[in-house]
């Protein structure tokens, strides 16, 4: 992992796609991947994967095969969904004290 950087957008955020073939749809980060700069979004970016025949099921039928799944996807295109207004926001920080506190830059309210 690079120093220096940072993500405004976490690990169980709601956010809305902005760009790309699932623009508009809403969902969920599920993974935040620092290095590459990407999220995963659930049900979001699906992608159709080819399994293989690694290990044995139930009463001993091989298991494999076409799975759909959630692809990352870089977050330049996702926004947070403001909690008020449920449109997409930025996000900045507030200092309360010592503590730093994510707010959404539109309503002014805490994510």
């Amino acid at each position: 992992m690079a120093a220096g950087k940072k993500m405004k957008i976490k690990k169980g955020d709601k956010v809305v796609v902005i760009a790309g073939k699932d623009r508009g749809r809403e969902g969920t980060v599920i993974a935040v991947r620092l290095d590459s700069q990407r999220v995963l979004v659930q049900g979001v970016n699906l992608i159709r994967k080819n399994t293989k025949v690694n290990y044995q099921g139930q009463r001993g039928a091989k298991e494999g095969g076409i799975v759909t799944q959630e692809a990352l996807i870089h977050v330049s295109n996702v926004a947070l969904v403001d909690p008020d207004t449920k449109k997409p926001a930025r996000a900045g920080y507030r200092t309360d004290g010592d503590k730093k506190v994510r707010v959404s830059r539109a309503s002014g309210k805490d994510v």
